[in-house]
């Protein structure tokens, strides 16, 4: 029998997913009970000789107390079985994922639609994350960045409060949770003026390099190999040095899961398999560029690479 232990029962709201109707749910008596010291218990009851556990998630504190109550079960260790099912989506959450792009374009056409000289990266990131509630998010998919001038040469900054000016580069990144799953779009733009030579050369690249990876996403290629694809246009033109381990990554019911596009990763590609595309160069106190974009991998026959973000790659001058 498949026993699902809950703390509490499920309210149907999205982030509590969908319980088979097969499995049997079984409520702690408490709020404060812990679910795997109450699932060991039952599969002592049960007569079990074995617990499948995670290693990497089981906590020391956890491990004693469920060798206090079932001190003989056998703990096998499940690896990452998990997250290797959850890769391929199928077509429902697919469309989960898709309207969640939709609502993140919607939020970040709208911003770029407004006055954007002298408001502050962390009043533009918020504003970010309310448009996305307004147009049916449940929230936003992870902490909205945006980074200005010298701090778009940063890999990983946090909004400060900075004031956008003329000429800088701003870089968004941004994303909505809608019923669990979270998708991810970045983008470029230059502030006010012309773009400048070197923020157009630096566009083009890290444009040819994202293109390039995202005509990789084909069924059956390996992932090193869509990192690749992106990391050797980026390396040929003397960024190899600081550039982000990883290409891209899956997205689903959390933003960054299993498959991850970097140069040591293992596996290849399944259709239906929702990911990131994601390059950068970033020149510390200068500036930089990211073009991000979130892709289902299909068939060619099905037209190839499904991209669900799509909000314009032109470098615009806003």
């Amino acid at each position: 029998e498949d026993v699902l232990v809950c703390p509490r029962a499920p309210t149907g709201h999205p982030t509590d997913g969908r319980p088979d109707e097969r499995v049997r749910l079984a409520l702690l008596p408490t709020s404060g009970g812990d679910p795997a010291v109450a699932a060991a218990e039952l599969a002592r009851a049960g007569g079990a000789g074995s617990l499948a556990i995670e290693e990497h998630h089981l906590t020391v504190a956890r491990h004693r107390a469920i060798r206090s109550v079932a001190p003989r079960l056998r703990l096998a260790d499940l690896g990452l079985a998990v997250e290797q099912q959850r890769i391929v989506k199928d077509e429902e959450e697919i469309a989960c994922l898709r309207i969640a792009a939709e609502i993140t374009d919607q939020a970040l056409g709208e911003l770029l639609e407004s006055i954007l000289v002298g408001r502050t990266e962390r009043h533009l990131a918020l504003e970010l994350e309310r448009r996305l509630i307004d147009h049916g998010a449940d929230g936003a998919a992870f902490p909205t960045a945006v980074a200005t001038g010298p701090h778009s040469g940063r890999r990983g900054h946090h909004p400060t409060d900075r004031r956008v000016e003329e000429g800088d580069f701003l870089s968004v990144c941004v994303g909505a949770d809608y019923r669990g799953y979270r998708c991810e779009i970045g983008r470029t733009f230059v502030i006010g003026t012309s773009p400048a030579d070197w923020q157009i050369e630096l566009y083009d690249l890290v444009f040819t390099a994202q293109r390039a990876a995202r005509e990789a996403l084909v069924p059956g290629v390996a992932y090193r190999d869509v990192d690749r694809a992106a990391r050797q246009i980026l390396d040929a033109a003397g960024h190899g040095e600081g550039l982000a381990p990883l290409t891209g990554h899956g997205v689903g019911l959390e933003i960054n899961e299993d498959p991850q596009l970097a140069p040591a990763a293992m596996g290849k590609l399944d259709a239906c398999v929702p990911v990131t595309v994601e390059p950068g160069v970033h020149l510390p106190g200068r500036g930089g560029v990211r073009i991000d974009d979130t892709l289902v991998v299909r068939q060619e026959a099905d037209g190839g690479p499904e991209l669900l973000t799509i909000t314009t790659k032109e470098l615009l001058a806003l």
